[in-house]
């Protein structure tokens, strides 16, 4: 009999491809109690990224080591639902927008990481206006030298927020999360471009796309230069019928 995430209230940890990833009923509430627990790191997997985590030890391990892995990508659950486990598509950017709104009312320190600088300048005036009791406690665009991360990351540190939305890319925001280790407390989460969909900057696909799983041809169209990422697609499904 397949097991559908209502199923159990807590996350239970299985696998896609041997990239870890949770399988729960609510991720808001996963989130949430995880934040209760003393915080840690959450993960959007989607295909691309279970193939890159495939390829780069260094991103394998941070998904591996991540306290909270939400199945983001219509691939990641079409691969669970093969074994009988059955749930929802979890997008990472609308967790993070119910982490922010949640983080207003309870009057979270959240800190915004990451993006380009327009980006981020325009991000900070549309959350001001969007969720006006955010409290920003720490915001820093992602085109930053090398030497400087060392100090901007103390900085983070010590403003010591409850929420850390990353928007770094694929693999650098998960990898760099990690590394923080221990120093960190808070719920800490890689957006990707959530960014630059909030400050306005790119749309979202629409809905029907997002039904028909289509999302990523959206996203193409919008980037083409991402097509030789897209080739990641086939090769996790053919891995996944495989039984790799």
């Amino acid at each position: 009999m397949a097991m559908t995430a209502t199923d159990s209230g807590s996350p239970r940890r299985s696998q896609v491809l041997a990239v870890p990833v949770d399988v729960c009923p609510d991720v808001l509430a996963a989130a949430l109690a995880l934040r209760e627990r003393g915080g840690g790191q959450i993960v959007t997997l989607n295909a691309e990224m279970t193939m890159a985590a495939r390829a780069d030890p260094d991103l394998g391990r941070a998904i591996a080591a991540a306290d909270l892995v939400i199945p983001d990508g219509a691939g990641v659950v079409w691969a669970l639902g093969r074994r009988g486990l059955r749930v929802r598509r979890s997008p990472g950017i609308e967790l993070a927008r119910r982490l922010l709104e949640h983080a207003a009312a309870q009057g979270w320190r959240v800190a915004l990481v990451g993006a380009s600088p327009l980006v981020m300048e325009q991000l900070l005036v549309r959350l001001e206006a969007e969720i006006p009791a955010l409290q920003v406690a720490f915001s820093v665009h992602g085109y930053q030298s090398a030497q400087a991360w060392p100090a901007l990351e103390d900085e983070l540190l010590a403003a010591r927020p409850d929420l850390v939305l990353v928007a770094l890319g694929v693999p650098r925001q998960e990898t760099w999360i990690a590394a923080l280790g221990g120093r960190r407390g808070g719920l800490w989460m890689g957006v990707g471009g959530s960014f630059d969909v909030w400050a306005g900057v790119k749309k979202r696909a629409p809905t029907w796309m997002g039904a028909l799983r289509i999302e990523w041809m959206y996203r193409l169209i919008q980037e083409p230069r991402r097509w030789r990422r897209m080739l990641a697609l086939p090769a996790f499904a053919w891995a996944v019928l495989r039984g790799g």
